[in-house]
């Protein structure tokens, strides 16, 4: 079977997301996204702990379940920041439980370090090392993945507080990690020339992230599993050793906020080869540039441009629809007019991966105007224009005079 599962998310109790985040309402746009698996995000927070477990259901196979059948997995994302080095780092993690009683059990560890009622992404300052360590020795089976690996200030590979290889920073632990995140500003094809991932031993996956229940936000980073059934044990499976682990669903990595170099105050954004060419100084306020993904990338490399390892999955690089659909009649993402455009596309084709993904032009046009059928097709190609983001600005789709943002 088939799965197309986001299992990085938050719920309303993380900072700035939606006040609106519900088990409902991620469960309605995931299913008009066309994700069929999705992570619970923050099960450690004591208020978000008790809405899973009035309206999710766990079989004895590590998949809760609502009342529809929609499907979720036990998932958080921790904080961990401390000094290693005479460098601060800063490092997000993605866990999975494999059951409530182990989330439990986690929980439990995590409140012999700190507190975890003021957010759902709570901070510790816990070495990655002793972290991995400590969650292993309660249950082999929880997963733990570096999340956005690559983004400035919280990636493991950041240009500000991360590591320049997995091993530098899990040390001993190493051998517990299987796979990374590729995160907004980047995709597997960057990461493929990182030596441990082209060694065939660390997968690259991919998740939103997601701070809201919208469909330009569930689901615009994704990973498609192929396994024989929907169980914990399965999806872990694939993770660790690929097999199952079929695609990833991207953005094109300029949209991520830090894929270029560049300061937001200064709005000014620069290539690494202008980096190189300003050494590394703003033109604008002359302090130091935030160096972004694509920088960071080639700094840490150890094969060139095009280099593809022989273990590496196929992926897609995809703007949303509503993007799509905003380029094509030029107002914003959220307006009436192209939500009005959206709904019935939907209520046509059943969700929107199939319209990005599955459906022949043929068929497309017989109920979508043909300019959007031809984004449609130019964004499966990846041909569509886009100003890179930098310093925590989503990158922009152009399409000539009009352009539209991810805000």
């Amino acid at each position: 079977m088939e799965v197309i599962a986001d299992l990085h998310i938050h719920s309303r109790h993380s900072r700035a997301t939606s006040g609106k985040l519900s088990i409902e309402n991620l469960e309605k746009y995931a299913r008009i996204k066309g994700v069929n698996l999705l992570g619970t995000g923050d099960f450690q927070h004591p208020e978000w702990r008790k809405e899973i477990d009035e309206k999710l259901i766990e079989d004895d196979k590590g998949i809760l379940r609502t009342a529809n059948g929609f499907t979720f997995l036990l998932q958080t994302e921790i904080s961990l920041m401390y000094s290693q080095g005479g460098k601060r780092r800063a490092i997000h993690l993605v866990v999975f439980s494999p059951s409530k009683k182990v989330a439990d059990k986690i929980t439990d560890f995590l409140k012999s370090k700190g507190r975890i009622d003021y957010d759902g992404r709570p901070i510790f300052g816990i070495p990655c090392p002793d972290f991995v360590k400590s969650l292993k020795e309660i249950d082999d089976k929880i997963e733990i993945i570096p999340a956005h690996c690559m983004t400035p200030w919280f990636g493991l590979f950041g240009s500000k507080s991360g590591f320049d290889s997995l091993k530098e920073c899990f040390q001993d632990q190493t051998d517990k990690i299987y796979a990374v995140e590729s995160g907004l500003s980047a995709d597997p094809e960057m990461l493929w020339k990182f030596e441990e991932i082209a060694s065939g031993k660390i997968n690259v996956v991919s998740f939103s992230d997601a701070h809201s229940f919208w469909p330009w936000r569930i689901g615009r980073e994704a990973t498609i599993f192929e396994i024989p059934e929907l169980t914990y044990d399965n999806i872990i499976k694939a993770i660790r050793t690929g097999q199952g682990l079929k695609s990833t669903i991207e953005t094109p990595p300029e949209y991520g906020k830090y894929h270029w170099d560049g300061h937001r105050k200064c709005n000014f954004s620069c290539s690494p080869e202008k980096t190189k060419e300003l050494k590394g100084i703003c033109p604008v306020c002359g302090k130091p540039l935030t160096i972004g993904v694509d920088y960071r990338v080639e700094e840490i490399s150890k094969y060139p441009k095009g280099f593809r390892p022989e273990t590496a999955k196929s992926f897609y690089k995809l703007l949303p629809l509503h993007e799509i659909i905003s380029l094509a009649v030029g107002v914003s993402m959220q307006s009436k007019k192209v939500w009005g455009i959206y709904d019935p596309f939907i209520k046509e084709f059943g969700n929107e991966f199939n319209i990005l993904l599955k459906l022949p032009k043929e068929k497309l046009l017989v109920h979508i105007d043909e300019k959007i059928v031809s984004l449609i097709l130019k964004n499966r190609e990846g041909k569509i224009q886009i100003k890179a983001g930098f310093d925590g600005e989503y990158g922009v789709a152009l399409l000539g005079e009009k352009q539209s943002t991810l805000s």
